[in-house]
């Protein structure tokens, strides 16, 4: 790789990060570790890696030091495995002290792995970021050697949305009549929208989530993947966006493409569906009352991105509501989120979080019939797992406390419960 390029590559790199304005997110990351960093596309991983070439500076870190690279640079279209040689020489030839690697989108150079673990086990300091889920498979944590720290990203959570809205939340904020409303005003702009950072700064969000998807769809996954069909694949998105809500068998999905002439294997199917999720477009839970082939086969599929989702669907404002509460959910408790539908006892419920002793149901509104159809759910669900703690209705706006049965159960608008569940969902 030529060293001129590489260096140009490099100074118009450290122009970008000196230029941009950081918006604080939740990671924090330790100074002394190695990081691979994935997420959705877009969903704030460069800003995150520039936010800590902006400390190391402040730090009085020379600007020769930082070797910042993204590997979707078009200038780097050829690079191949053979010029990684190039990069610990071009920081040799910047500065005499060690320097600090970061290295976007690496993915897209096969072979990097054993790279970033030579540069590791010489003792840099090194920063990797990646748009699929691969890149944390066992294989690959395997050849890094445990000298990595994971961290996953996602797009804005509402009380980071609110922050880049400089909008406060504080405890204080949650008791003020105004700050109350201007934060509904928010949440109403965030569940539509979604929060990709960048999609702040434009007049048209959707636009840019459309755009976003685009390349998700046909580089992250079609491209990689070298799906032969886009439009049975495209077809298939828009047929898991009109499941949100409900449990989906692969069979169904299968038969819906078939009906209506898309003539792709049911494996092709499920691999497609794997492509997705391991894009992070999509992530699924399971029912935690199934057996495990009926856990597996029947997944609920919701979009991982609220904007994303609201790219194909029409006047589905509870769709809306439940994939937000379960974004939120899969972020802040990962593995330990399911369903809970049984014919057996009846019981339907949204969300059920074993380990949090946590059940929850999303009804837009709770007036008429919904109202006795929620909590009879929960009340059969707490009457079956008696360690449930926290029994919940999230609503879009109504708000009380239920008595019923000598079981409790909260009603709590959705802004609300999204800002108190970083403390473990206790309100």
């Amino acid at each position: 790789m030529n060293h001129t390029t590489l260096k140009r590559i490099i100074f118009d790199q450290h122009e970008v990060i000196r230029n941009t304005r950081i918006i604080p997110r939740r990671y924090e990351l330790d100074p002394e570790a190695n990081y691979v960093i994935t997420g959705l596309r877009r969903a704030g991983k460069s800003t995150l890696l520039y936010r800590v070439v902006q400390d190391l500076v402040e730090q009085g870190v020379t600007w020769e030091r930082i070797i910042y690279i993204n590997f979707e640079d078009e200038r780097l279209a050829d690079f191949s495995v053979n010029d990684f040689q190039d990069i610990p020489l071009v920081q040799n030839e910047l500065s005499d002290e060690r320097g600090y690697f970061f290295f976007d989108e690496i993915q897209n150079v096969e072979h990097w792995e054993k790279f970033v673990r030579r540069l590791a086990d010489a003792g840099e300091r090194v920063y990797i970021t990646g748009s699929n889920a691969t890149m944390l498979s066992r294989q690959i944590s395997s050849t890094l050697g445990g000298r990595f720290f994971p961290l996953h990203v996602t797009p804005f959570r509402f009380d980071e949305f609110l922050d880049a809205k400089q909008q406060a939340h504080s405890p204080a904020a949650l008791y003020t009549t105004r700050e109350i409303g201007r934060i509904v005003r928010h949440f109403d702009t965030f569940y539509q929208l979604g929060g990709f950072p960048e999609s702040l700064r434009y007049a048209s969000p959707r636009e840019y989530v459309e755009n976003v998807y685009q390349k998700v769809l046909l580089g992250d996954i079609a491209a990689r993947y070298n799906v032969r069909n886009v439009d049975a694949l495209r077809v298939l998105m828009k047929k898991v966006a009109e499941t949100v809500r409900t449990e989906v068998s692969f069979s169904t999905l299968h038969n819906t493409l078939k009906s209506i002439g898309f003539s792709i294997s049911k494996d092709t199917l499920i691999a497609y569906l794997g492509y997705a999720q391991e894009a992070y477009l999509l992530f699924n839970i399971t029912n935690a009352t199934a057996k495990f082939v009926e856990r597996e086969g029947s997944p609920k599929y919701y979009f991982s991105d609220n904007g994303l989702l609201n790219l194909f669907i029409v006047d589905r404002e509870t769709a809306l509501l439940e994939n937000e509460i379960a974004v939120a959910l899969n972020d802040r408790f990962g593995t330990d989120l399911h369903y809970a539908k049984s014919s057996k006892t009846g019981i339907d419920v949204d969300f059920y979080l074993p380990e949090a002793k946590l059940a929850i149901q999303v009804a837009y509104s709770i007036a008429g019939e919904a109202r006795e159809r929620e909590i009879s759910n929960l009340i059969r669900l707490a009457r079956a797992d008696t360690a449930i703690k926290r029994l919940v209705i999230v609503t879009k706006e109504e708000e009380e406390n239920i008595e019923q049965q000598g079981i409790s159960i909260e009603v709590i608008p959705a802004w609300k419960f999204l800002l108190t569940l970083g403390d473990g969902g206790n309100g």
